[in-house]
C-alpha cells in the first residue's frame, strides 16, 4: 500500500468506529481503539464530544491517545477530575451515557463480552486484563458499541468467560432483567458491521466494507452467521479523515517514546 488512501484494517475499523459519535455524545470511553475511534471523531466531526475515562476523567481532551485510563495526559486536559464512585454513580448508573465503547477478547451471537480469561478460568490459557468497569457499562450505558476483529476464535459459539452482559440469552432476556441500557446497538469489525437482530437479539452481519466481502464474515464467525436482507457497504476512510488519525498515532508515538522525568 503507497498511495494515500491504502489503509489497514485497524485503521478501517477505527474511521467506522468514529463516524458512529455524534457531536455532543457523551461517552465512557476505553482505552485502545475505542479510544482512538472516539478521539478522531472529536477531531472530525465531533468537537464537542465529551469523553469520559473510566480513571475520573470528564470531558478529557487528549492531544496523545493514552497508554491507560490513569495516564496523566487526561486528567491535564479534562474538564474535570472526579472520584471514581462519581462516574459510575453519578454519569454511568444515572443514565448519563450515551455511548459505553468497548473492545473485547470474545463475543458471543448475543454480545456477551468475554474480556476476562481464555480457557479454563482456574487453569487458563490466557489470563487476560478483566471487566475493569466494562460490566457496568454494559449494563448501564445507554448503547454499547463494541470492536474487535472478527474470527473463528474472537466470534464463539460459547464464551470462555462471560465479563460483561450483552443480550443474555437472547429473545428479550436482557430487557427482563433489569438491564438499564439498551445493550450492544453495533459490533464494528475488520470485515464489518453487525447489530442485533429485533426479536431475537441475535447479532447479524449488516454492512461489509468495500474490499471485504460476507462471505468472509460468515466464514470468520463461530457459530451459523445470520446476514441481513440488505447488505450495506461502508465507504472506506477519506484522506482527511486518515491523515488526523496517523497524525494522532505519531503523535503519540513520539510522546511516549520520549523518557519520562520524575520529581525526586
Amino acid at each position: 500500500m503507497t498511495d494515500s488512501r491504502a489503509f489497514t484494517a485497524d485503521e478501517m475499523m477505527t474511521v467506522a468506529s468514529a463516524r458512529l459519535l455524534w457531536d455532543g455524545c457523551v461517552c465512557f470511553v476505553g482505552i485502545g481503539l475505542p479510544s482512538a475511534a472516539a478521539n478522531l471523531a472529536r477531531f472530525t466531526q465531533a468537537p464537542n464530544i465529551v469523553l469520559i475515562y473510566e480513571s475520573g476523567t470528564v470531558g478529557a481532551r487528549p492531544n496523545v491517545l493514552p497508554l491507560s485510563i490513569g495516564d496523566g495526559e487526561l486528567a491535564d486536559t479534562a474538564t474535570a477530575v472526579v472520584p471514581l464512585p462519581e462516574i459510575f454513580a453519578y454519569w454511568l448508573q444515572a443514565g448519563r451515557i450515551d455511548v459505553g465503547f468497548l473492545g473485547a477478547a470474545q463475543i458471543d451471537r448475543f454480545g456477551n463480552l468475554n474480556s476476562t480469561v481464555i480457557g479454563d478460568y482456574a487453569r487458563p490459557k490466557t489470563r487476560l486484563p478483566g471487566g475493569g468497569g466494562a460490566p457496568e457499562i454494559a449494563t448501564s450505558a445507554r448503547q454499547v458499541f463494541v470492536v474487535l476483529k472478527q474470527s473463528a476464535r474472537s466470534f464463539v459459539p460459547a464464551l470462555d468467560f462471560r465479563s460483561s452482559a450483552g443480550f443474555l440469552s437472547g429473545h428479550g432476556s436482557r430487557a427482563r432483567s433489569g438491564a438499564r441500557g439498551d445493550g450492544p446497538q453495533v459490533i464494528i469489525t475488520d470485515i464489518g458491521v453487525l447489530k442485533p437482530e429485533a426479536g431475537s437479539d441475535e447479532l447479524q452481519f449488516v454492512a461489509r466494507y468495500e474490499h471485504t466481502t460476507v462471505g468472509q464474515a460468515v466464514k470468520a464467525t463461530g457459530w451459523p452467521l445470520k446476514v441481513a436482507d440488505r447488505v450495506d457497504v461502508v465507504a472506506p476512510p477519506t484522506d482527511d479523515e486518515l491523515r488526523i488519525l496517523r497524525d494522532l498515532h505519531e503523535r503519540t508515538r513520539l510522546a511516549h517514546s520520549r523518557p519520562v522525568a520524575l520529581p525526586i
